[in-house]
């Protein structure tokens, strides 16, 4: 059979088109900015774990990306890094992308860690023995992470729902590890807003009393009267925008967190996460990781409810969203996370 000019051609024609399609495909698919900065407030928290999990295992590194995280006593500190430009990506409570835009400042939130807040409040048996009602907290002192952070949100709400305003108490940041526990055992502070593993060892040493968790998803409900979503991993919408393949490629590595969560044991958690993350008591934090365990995203779906139960919870003390215009769509996207999805199946 002979082949003519004509037909070599067409057919020459047709692999470089495929080829050049597919090759195109593998360049977009390449981080535009391979450098990244993430802020972080508490990255010993079991809030943070899927972050941690990503960095450790080496899942940044796999979709092309050199990491680095900067941690901060707080979420709010954290947020104060990404508006001052020293971080481009924040591992932080979703609410903030709410608060954010009431300021005119469009940050969005690309993947979600954690599908329940994880916080607990508990007050100190040292200091108030006779607790009631949130009516005595009046006039004491709150130990949050950082003031502004999700801790302090989910303090005032708690606070309203109890008649109470932010101002008929004082905050005190304590941070997310030695210095909370210190604060609390001195009596500096009458009220804990905090996370695990800390929550777990105040518990078993008899140092406080819950009056609000939102560690489980029945819980998360009890408090906010719906699905509360808790860390992401949120940047600008410039960033996005302008680089898309990293964001994807951070996304990537979170999802792959994730589902590995999922099926890892207890035991392989304590070999993964820095020693220093267990407090000096390896059983307590496998014993406060069953507790947060369901609270972790399975996927990395933000739920549809999720942003108007953040927003309602939000409004209920926060006098600067009063009166605003809030487009709860311009706060977070899925659209990284189905194609995560599509590739860690």
């Amino acid at each position: 059979m002979k082949f003519s000019w004509k037909q070599f051609g067409i057919a020459l024609c047709l692999f470089l088109a495929g080829y050049f399609s597919f090759n195109g495909k593998l360049f977009a698919q390449t981080p535009e900015k391979t450098k990244v900065a993430i802020a972080v407030g508490g990255k010993n928290l079991f809030y943070y774990l899927p972050l941690t999990i990503a960095e450790q295992l080496g899942y940044f590194k796999d979709e092309g990306l050199d990491v680095t995280i900067s941690d901060f006593a707080g979420g709010a500190k954290a947020l104060q890094a990404l508006v001052g430009g020293s971080a481009d990506v924040v591992s932080g409570a979703f609410e903030h992308t709410i608060s954010m835009q009431a300021k005119n400042q469009h940050i969005v939130a690309f993947v979600l860690q954690g599908r329940a807040p994880q916080i607990v409040m508990g007050v100190s048996n040292k200091t108030m023995p006779n607790y009631k009602s949130i009516a005595d907290l009046k006039g004491k002192k709150i130990g949050v992470t950082a003031p502004g952070s999700s801790t302090s949100m989910m303090s005032n709400f708690v606070l309203a729902k109890g008649g109470l305003k932010p101002t008929d108490v004082s905050y005190i940041g304590v941070g997310a590890s030695a210095g909370a526990l210190s604060a609390l055992r001195s009596g500096s502070i009458d009220v804990i807003a905090n996370l695990d593993p800390l929550i777990t060892m105040m518990q078993q040493n008899n140092e406080i009393r819950i009056i609000a968790d939102t560690r489980t998803l029945k819980d998360t409900n009890a408090v906010f009267g719906g699905p509360m979503p808790a860390a992401t991993l949120y940047a600008s919408a410039d960033f996005i925008k302008k680089y898309p393949n990293t964001t994807q490629a951070l996304t990537n590595a979170m999802v792959r967190a994730l589902k590995w969560l999922q099926k890892a044991g207890p035991s392989d958690i304590v070999k993964t996460v820095p020693e220093s993350y267990q407090l000096g008591d390896r059983a307590l934090y496998i014993e406060a990781f069953t507790k947060v365990r369901e609270a972790i995203s399975p996927d990395g779906t933000i739920p549809e409810a999720g942003p108007q139960v953040a927003l309602r919870t939000l409004q209920a003390f926060d006098p600067d969203l009063a009166g605003k215009n809030i487009d709860l769509s311009q706060t977070y996207t899925n659209e990284f996370v189905k194609k995560a999805n599509a590739k860690y199946k």
